[in-house]
């Protein structure tokens, strides 16, 4: 059976050397210096001959290479120790065809010991000086570590010593230090006819030792057993960092000046040059996920970053941390052994890797490089897509990927897209309105979902219609849309897509008649549903294919595990869209929840985004997390302010928003109204119009307080249980919306005991306001405290707030129950829209749907010289009521409307 010596020999053993060794090992054996003194089948001792004429020992042990990859282990009593060029001259000297024989028939016959050869004497030599041979520098680069007791701790520390000899070359011979007067510093070198006395030059090796020093070298004075006293003149470096920009920056500029530089095998700097760097992109167009590899390339072989980190993030996981590695400059360098993941084995190798590189090679790796193992590539969605953009700026070798760096191209610059206008869409849309349609466009075609974060007014309403008539434009829309939102908002939808989109059949699925519709969703084009139905009829629509679904007042589902947002996640969509303002109310955990439901998983499960983005975010303050936050979720939401979009709005907006009775509401004021029609008919029956404007003024009013709030007529009591305002209940949502949109507001009520119960439900929720009625003696505090941003509401009587008022420090405005005359309304309006206001004004007026406040709405739109002269008291003569409006003003309530088609 062959001995471990024979098939070490019969194998390339050149790999576990370094090339440098193994060429001066070469060079060594061809010379003769190389002496056997000990043979067995697994160990060889023998002596070599250095460049210095001084004679090393090397041991040389033999494995078996079927069990290990170092199957040769050479030490040797140079200052480099292991595996060195004397080592590789003795393996050659076994490989000559002259020596291997003997050798190997001495191990077959188990000989054990070999006399060194006797070398004759012979007759002294002539002896010839020269004095021209330049000094070359040799640098021999080693470390030593070891353990020391610490006082201070009282604990066993760790210490590495680096240290670089240097020594000069003349010929083959080496020789240190500062040379004595005369000719004590020459050199002898025998030759086969001649010795040869070689003069040094003190002044040229000044001149390299001088340039050691430059590159921020010192002498060293503490003895350290990393290299012996006869390698050369002890140097060291003040810090690991400045041995590594020496190794990476300086050292190849001193080979290339003809320095020789030899390195220890322990030499904690022997780096590795990196060749070069790769990204590998594995993806199918069918898939919604793709893999990922980023790697660097050494020695010719490719090796995965990710288990490299991960492995980092085990062992020095300060190294690793967000913020550590944020705190690195581009051009420092980590270094990273590579031991465990080279497949050559052989002789252990390190990198030094550029944190300027590895900082977005990190970014594209996300949290992912935190929590996947034995894995060389990590597994992303499709949308993470855009984490590619980040690694264009590094030279990377690119396998695969370019369907996905498109993708990611288009979805970085998704906001950049300008669509069409839908043929036949009756509103003129304004720039940032055009933009939206764009992006839902975009976020539709490139299959994600988004939220459109606008805030209130701005028409995310009319942006949602004006992509559905596109999508139905463009034959896409062949199954219903689908817009989920609160209960009041069902006759504002239908509203807007009646006036915008009439091409549109829409169905409101509400009310206690809704089941009959179940069989037929799919004629219509766009449906629409609450809330607080969905859960009841999770089981019908999630059946039901949709092509668009739509979340309006998204915030709804900032609870995850609320019915209505488990109802939301089951319902089976192309394209998932949220609408809302206020896309984050109270803590980061809202937001999570809008994107479980767009799309599941992108921010991790509930624990992961706690982890990663809540507890750093919320409670540390992590500026890294947050900017980590606002990259992952900024390709899919679209958020505009009013300041941001404020050259493209008019001075002042008006808007209707429609308030639905609740109801208890509904029956007071059918009882009251037919009360108040007959008394009303009765009166002009005996006095005519002109002389009933007293009796008609008492009905009206009494029917506008039903509309504002129960409490303010005593007819009826009121059950505490049950609301007592429609009106009220979405005045405190829009208040709550208008307050995170940071609004300066004012409302306004004709009745100051209306502006009492809205004092009461502000006090409850803790907002503090102002208040102006004529009771109000100080007006000058509580216009200071709203001007002076104190207070971000004021409540204002319309009689008392009518005139004399600089409000300039609101943006918005309210009218809780509208007055009449659009003069006097518009007069209140004034108090914030006037001269010193430089932001657009907001004007909300809130009409209770179907009621006389609609009826009095459209009478100042068709009769407005009428309905003041009706509301102002003024002459007979100056108006005339028909018959058809006195029966408009109290007709009764309409049924609540369930659908609409066209």
């Amino acid at each position: 059976m062959a001995s471990n010596l024979e098939k070490a020999l019969a194998l390339p053993w050149e790999p576990l050397f370094k090339t440098q060794a193994v060429e001066r090992g070469l060079e060594y054996a061809r010379q003769k210096r190389v002496i056997l003194e000990h043979l067995s089948a697994d160990i060889v001792r023998t002596v070599c001959r250095g460049s210095s004429l001084e004679n090393y020992t090397q041991t040389l042990l033999f494995k078996d290479p079927e069990r290990t990859r170092n199957f040769i282990v050479g030490k040797c009593t140079c200052p480099v120790r292991n595996n060195c060029k004397h080592c590789a001259a003795a393996l050659f000297f076994m490989q000559d065809p002259e020596n291997s024989p003997g050798i190997l028939a001495a191990v077959d016959g188990e000989s054990v010991a070999r006399r060194p050869k006797v070398v004759e004497q012979k007759p002294k030599l002539p002896e010839r000086l020269e004095k021209n041979i330049k000094p070359e520098p040799r640098l021999i680069l080693a470390s030593f570590e070891y353990s020391a007791y610490e006082p201070r701790n009282g604990k066993m520390q760790r210490h590495i010593q680096h240290r670089a000899a240097l020594a000069f070359r003349y010929r083959e011979s080496y020789v240190s230090g500062v040379p004595a007067p005369g000719r004590g510093g020459d050199i002898l070198w025998n030759l086969p006819d001649e010795t040869l006395r070689m003069r040094r030059h003190p002044a040229r090796e000044g001149e390299y030792r001088k340039q050691l020093q430059e590159l921020g070298f010192r002498i060293a004075t503490r003895q350290s057993k990393a290299l012996p006293d006869s390698a050369g003149e002890m140097f060291e470096l003040p810090t690991d960092k400045a041995w590594l920009s020496f190794i990476l920056d300086e050292l190849p500029r001193l080979r290339a000046e003809g320095w020789q530089i030899e390195m220890s095998e322990d030499f904690g700097f022997d780096v590795t040059p990196v060749d070069d760097w790769y990204a590998v992109v594995d993806d199918e167009p069918e898939r919604d996920w793709f893999d990922l590899e980023l790697g660097i390339i050494v020695n010719g072989e490719r090796l995965s970053l990710l288990p490299i980190l991960i492995n980092l993030l085990r062992t020095h996981p300060e190294l690793m941390t967000p913020s550590g590695i944020a705190k690195r400059r581009d051009d420092e360098q980590l270094l990273v052994q590579l031991n465990h993941f080279t497949q050559r084995g052989g002789v252990p190798i390190q990198v030094a890797l550029p944190y300027g590189r590895l900082k977005p090679v990190l970014a594209t790796l996300g949290d992912f490089y935190w929590r996947e193992d034995g894995n060389n590539a990590i597994r992303l969605s499709t949308a993470d897509a855009t984490r590619l953009r980040q690694l264009d700026d590094l030279p990377l070798v690119w396998q695969g990927g370019d369907r996905l760096r498109q993708f990611s191209e288009r979805l970085v610059n998704i906001k950049d897209v300008r669509g069409e206008v839908p043929e036949g869409l009756n509103a003129t849309l304004r720039p940032y309105q055009l933009e939206g349609l764009s992006w839902m466009q975009a976020v539709r075609e490139l299959e994600v979902g988004g939220v459109l974060a606008d805030d209130m007014g701005l028409g995310k309403t009319l942006q949602t219609l004006a992509h559905l008539l596109l999508e139905k434009q463009a034959g896409r829309l062949d199954r219903p849309a689908l817009v989920v939102m609160p209960t009041s908002l069902i006759p504002n939808w239908m509203d807007e897509a009646k006036h915008f989109t009439p091409q549109l059949n829409v169905l409101a699925l509400f009310g206690t008649q809704r089941h009959q519709d179940f069989k037929h969703l799919q004629e219509y084009d766009l449906i629409l549903t609450t809330y607080a139905l969905l859960p009841r009829d999770v089981d019908v629509l999630s059946q039901q294919l949709l092509h668009v679904l739509v979340l309006d007042e998204a915030q709804y589902i900032k609870n995850p595990n609320s019915k209505a947002a488990q109802a939301a996640r089951q319902l089976n969509a192309r394209q998932r869209l949220c609408l809302s303002g206020t896309p984050l109310e109270n803590h980061l955990g809202e937001l999570w929840s809008l994107f479980h439901f767009l799309m599941p998983g992108w921010l991790g499960d509930a624990k992961q985004f706690n982890s990663n983005y809540r507890t750093p975010i919320e409670k540390l303050g992590n500026e890294q997390r947050l900017e980590h936050l606002n990259a992952r979720i900024k390709p899919f939401l679209l958020r505009r302010t009013k300041e941001q979009v404020a050259t493209e709005l008019p001075p002042k907006t008006e808007i209707v928003h429609w308030v639905e009775l609740n109801d208890t509401q509904r029956d007071v004021y059918e009882t009251m109204r037919l009360a108040m029609d007959k008394k009303v008919r009765d009166e002009i029956t005996r006095k005519g119009v002109g002389r009933s404007q007293i009796i008609i003024l008492e009905a009206l009013l009494k029917l506008r307080q039903v509309c504002c709030d129960l409490r303010l007529v005593n007819s009826e009591p009121v059950n505490p249980r049950q609301s007592s305002s429609g009106k009220l209940d979405s005045l405190m949502e829009m208040l709550e919306e208008l307050f995170a949109e940071n609004r300066k507001i004012l409302l306004f009520s004709q009745f100051t005991s209306m502006l009492e119960l809205i004092e009461a439900e502000l006090k409850q929720r803790g907002i503090a306001y102002s208040l102006l009625t004529g009771k109000t003696r100080d007006r000058r505090v509580p216009v200071q405290d709203f001007q002076s941003g104190k207070h971000s509401i004021f409540l204002i009587s319309l009689k008392a707030g009518g005139t004399g008022l600089n409000l300039t420090a609101a943006d918005t405005v309210i009218h809780y129950d509208p007055w009449w005359n659009p003069a006097a309304e518009n007069q209140a309006t004034d108090r914030a829209y006037r001269i010193g206001q430089d932001k657009p004004v907001f004007v909300y007026k809130m009409i209770a749907r179907g009621t006389v406040e609609e009826k009095i709405q459209h009478l100042q739109q068709e009769k407005a010289a009428l309905a003041a002269g009706v509301l102002d008291g003024r002459q007979a003569g100056d108006w005339k009521l028909q018959d058809e409006d006195i029966a408009a003003l109290f007709a009764p309530l309409p049924v609540v409307a369930k659908k609409v088609k066209r």
